[in-house]
């Protein structure tokens, strides 16, 4: 198995930029792009940067705040390969951030906070994409989920928003969204401040 790559100039990620449907998308619907608002942005599990990256090419302002090292890496050379290029001016509106969303979160008091943490097993057959795979295996599970959905709500200004496979449940003690958008296999819960 090759390595894990990220690369915000080729393959999907550059698609979706050029055929992804602009703020129509869920995403984008669900943070509160519209018109002239471009809010901005906590991306505080970073992971992979599609999303940040998504964001970040639509207008917004986006943080992002990854905990892993390798990840942390990853994304750095993946953002400095980008800003030598065509993306320059998307990359310019994202910054990346070394360390554990729950402790900065309050002091960086944003619009609107994303979170995506590593989604709970498949309980179908149905194989999870090997850099999803790969994804897990450097960052590991997310047990702290519930504590960050929680610091998450007391430091955004706006809505936080929780990227989440469509069917599963809530973790454990949160209270219920605002409102939902829902796709085939991705719901976004939104909670309104």
């Amino acid at each position: 198995m090759a390595d894990l790559q990220i690369d915000f100039t080729t393959g999907a990620v550059a698609h979706r930029l050029r055929f992804g449907g602009g703020r129509g998308q869920d995403l984008p619907k669900a943070i509160g792009l519209k018109k002239g608002a471009n809010p901005h942005v906590v991306d505080a599990t970073a992971g992979l940067g599609r999303d940040a990256f998504l964001l970040a090419s639509l207008g917004a302002r986006v943080t992002l705040i990854e905990r892993s090292a390798k990840m942390h890496a990853l994304l750095g050379a993946a953002l400095e390969k980008a800003a030598k290029g065509e993306m320059a001016e998307i990359i310019s509106r994202m910054e990346l951030l070394s360390g554990d969303a729950k402790a900065l979160l309050p002091c960086l008091a944003p619009e609107v906070i994303l979170l995506d943490p590593m989604h709970p097993p498949r309980g179908n057959s149905a194989a999870v994409k090997q850099e999803m795979r790969q994804l897990r295996e450097i960052v590991g599970e997310d047990p702290d989920a519930a504590e960050l959905i929680g610091v998450a709500l007391r430091s955004a200004q706006n809505r936080v928003v929780l990227k989440w496979p469509r069917k599963a449940g809530l973790p454990e003690g949160i209270p219920a969204p605002s409102h939902q958008i829902s796709g085939k296999s991705t719901r976004y819960d939104v909670w309104m401040r």
